[in-house]
This record gives structure tokens, sequence and C-alpha cells, in this order.
């Protein structure tokens, strides 16, 4: 192989970053190497990465393979100690072309090949310019990184370090280089986004950068949030989701779980009947609205009782777009420490949330299909688009990364289906429909189907 390939693990932050280190990489003239870029939510995003590594080295014998990202930061001995693995680096050197530069002085030994710092260390997050989210129709931007939080389950805040935010001059001017490059949409990432702000001058929140965005760039049609922590949400944010047409009516929220108890446990910042009436007072903002959640199953200590409260709130939050997650035991963290679910037990139980979350699904699709009408879609591949809010929709004849009103006709399994209405471009007057989460699909020598459960649930 030749020039610079990556492999991406986990979440939308992840994506942006990826091209910050492919970016940096080829600044700093490295060829024929495969940069992994990880994730340490589960147990089992770092066996993937591991395996991943392993077939990476049976493919291209002569590449050179540095890992990075958040499962490099918290366990670099890991990585280092497999023969694979050239160099393993830490998440906040990742993104600079000097890390690249003094590749050739890493050495051969397990301890010569880390270079990771102490992520807590870290005070700021340096802003980095793309030009393009390659392979990707709508643009990641990275807003804040970090999380000042200790949730039990959670090691990403030793993987990130503490919370630390992008400055909004910075921000709108990355936006505005995506846009002038052609994106249309853009999406707000960070591993904590709703505490935007809390370490820059005058603190602004998450709702005023939003609102700074949309302002300083009318060119920018859609705006989209990654995922949220319902509880820590602003005014100026809930204005945008009542008022502003170019803010996508789709949330994605860190839940967790439905029962209290197990969230107190958690060192979760919300009640149960905080995220139901949060989902309530949205709907009646934005008739149509729609929610994604991330829900673990098997928490330590969970009941059947406990877990019915999981398996009830899918519906009490109307929740459409569901990830489920098996707990894993993170070492280190205080819930590794609690007492532990059997393994099969807990597979059977995210099988049923899998299962209720698929029903949830069906019946947005089904609610969708019914009521019809036309859709403003951005086309994520020829032929298939995303609707406000990221229903997939069948479209024949939509071109990649196109803006297009589509007229949906119907549903065929997992989709609507649909048909070009009037052409291309342009938002549908009053359209505020619902809509899905993505599944950031990342542009990866080989792509992991793994989206990170951060602190804010990225």
């Amino acid at each position: 192989m030749s020039g610079v390939k990556v492999v991406t693990f986990g979440c939308r932050l992840n994506t942006f970053e990826s091209e910050t280190m492919r970016k940096a990489a080829e600044t700093a003239g490295l060829n024929n190497a495969v940069l992994v870029n990880t994730c340490a939510v589960t147990a089992d995003a770092v066996r993937q990465a591991r395996q991943t590594i392993r077939r990476v080295r049976r493919d291209n014998p002569h590449a050179r393979i540095v890992v990075s990202g958040c499962a490099a930061q918290t366990e670099p001995e890991t990585f280092a100690g497999m023969d694979e693995v050239d160099a393993v680096i830490g998440n906040d050197a990742k993104g600079e072309a000097a890390t690249y530069r003094k590749l050739p002085d890493f050495g051969v030994s397990q301890s010569e090949k880390i270079r990771v710092n102490d992520i807590m260390a870290v005070r700021e997050t340096a802003p980095q310019m793309i030009e393009a989210v390659s392979g990707h129709a709508r643009a990641f931007v990275q807003v804040q990184n970090g999380c000042d939080h200790r949730c039990t389950f959670c090691v990403i805040p030793y993987g990130r370090g503490n919370s630390r935010s992008v400055p909004m001059g910075a921000v709108v001017d990355q936006i505005r280089t995506l846009v002038e490059n052609g994106y249309q949409e853009a999406v707000i990432t960070g591993v904590d986004a709703t505490s935007y702000g809390a370490d820059l001058p005058g603190s602004p929140s998450l709702g005023t950068l939003a609102k700074t965005i949309l302002r300083q760039i009318p060119e920018l049609q859609r705006l989209r949030l990654s995922s949220i922590d319902s509880i820590e949400v602003d005014d100026a944010l809930m204005d945008l989701i009542a008022d502003e047409p170019r803010f996508m009516p789709h949330l994605h929220l860190s839940l967790q779980h439905g029962d209290d108890m197990i969230l107190k446990r958690m060192k979760r910042r919300h009640s149960r009947d905080d995220a139901v009436s949060f989902c309530r007072t949205v709907r009646d903002l934005r008739p149509g609205f729609a929610f994604g959640a991330d829900l673990i199953a098997g928490f330590p200590t969970e009941t059947e009782e406990m877990f019915a409260r999981s398996l009830e709130i899918i519906e009490d939050c109307g929740i459409s777009f569901l990830h489920v997650f098996p707990y894993s035991p993170r070492e280190g963290t205080p819930a590794a420490r609690m007492p532990q679910l059997d393994r099969g037990l807990i597979k059977t139980r995210a099988a049923r949330l899998r299962e209720a979350g698929e029903r949830a699904y069906r019946a947005h699709l089904k609610e969708m299909a019914h009521r019809g009408g036309i859709h403003s879609a951005l086309v994520e591949f020829s032929g298939v688009a995303r609707t406000e809010n990221f229903t997939p929709v069948v479209a024949p004849g939509a071109p990649k990364g196109q803006m297009a009103l589509i007229r949906v006709t119907g549903q065929d399994g997992e989709r609507l289906t649909g048909e070009l209405a009037e052409g291309l471009g342009g938002e549908e007057p009053g359209d505020r429909t619902g809509g899905q989460r993505s599944a950031a699909p990342q542009d990866t020598f080989r792509h992991a189907d793994l989206t990170a459960l951060t602190a804010s649930s990225i």
C-alpha cells in the first residue's frame, strides 16, 4: 500500500479526529502507514481493535501501524505488547504533525513504542481545521473534548481528560470552511457536548454556540447535535428546538437506564422523571420530534423489576432509535467493583431491549409512512437519503451529497420509500417531522461498527 489509511472505531468525535490524524500524518510525510483510532467504551471495543490490527498486519505486512485513541490512552501497554504495532500515541498528540515526524525515533521494545502523556494534565483543546470529512455527506465538527463527570461505569474521562471547549470563533471558522467546500449539513460533536463553554471566557452555552453558528453562517442549511445529556440543556437550545427550522428535529439522549436506583448507582445526574419530562416538553414545542437513546443492560445489582423500568422508558420517552449496550466492566471504574450479574443474563436482557427498540423503530417508520408528505433529505449515497432527523428513505435518482425534496410513498423493511418531488434543494417550509440517529459509518481502512458510549454518549 501507499499513503496513509485510517481505521476508525467508535464515535463521531473520532470520525472528526481521524481526519485531523490523516492530515497531520500526510503533512509530516508519512507513507505506507495505517493509523488506528481506537475506542475504549467496552471491553469488546478493545477486542475488536486488536483483531483489526492483526488483520491489517496480515494484509499489509510492510506498513507501519500506529495506534491511538481512547483505548490506546487508557491501556497503552495492551497495544504496545502486540508485535503488529509499531507505535502507540496518546489522544493529546494524535492530531499533531510533529508526532508523526518523530515516529522514526520510536524504539522497538514495548515501553519504547509508547508516547502517551497524562491526559488529565491537558487544559485546552486546540482548534483543528479540516477541509473535508472523507466519505461522508455531512460534516462532523468537534466543539468540546473530555468530561468532568465520573459515571461509575465509564472509563472515557481517563482516555479524554477533563472537559475543555473549542472557542466559538474557531468553531464558526471550521464550519464555514466546510460549507464553502460543499457541505450542507454540520453535526456538532463532543464527549460531553452539553457542558460546552464552561471553561471559556463568558461561559457561552451549547445553545449560544448553535445560535451563533446559524447566525454567522446563513449558507449552512442544516445543523445537528450529536448525543446530549438532557439535564444540561440550556434555554437557548430550547429556543432553537422550538423555532429554528435549520436546527434538525432529532436528539440522541444519554439515558443509560430507566430505574432511579440504578441511575444513582451509575452516578447519573438525571432521574427517570427528568428524562420523561424533557421528551414531553420538546414534543410540545415541536410536534413530531424524534428521539434516540443509549441504554445499558445488566448494570451491577440490576433486578428484573429495575430492568423492566428500562423497557418501559422506551415507550414513556417515545424513543424510536435505540442503542443497547450490554454492561461491560471496565478496570478501574467503581461499577467494576459492584456485585456483577451473570454474563448470560446480561446478554439476554440486552437482546430483550434490542427487540423492544426494534418494535419502536418499526412503529416510527409505520407512522411516518402513513403520514407521508414531502421531506427535505440529505442523500448519503446514490438513491438513499436521510430525512430531517435521519429516518432513512430510498429515493432513486437522488445524487450523493445533495439535498433533495422527497415525497414519502411507503415503507420497505428498515427504510421509508419515496420519490423525488420537486427536484433538488431547499427545506420544505413548515416540515417538522421525526427522524433517526445516524449510524455514522466511518471512512476507514476497515469499518468497525461501534458507537462509543461515553460520559455523554456521543
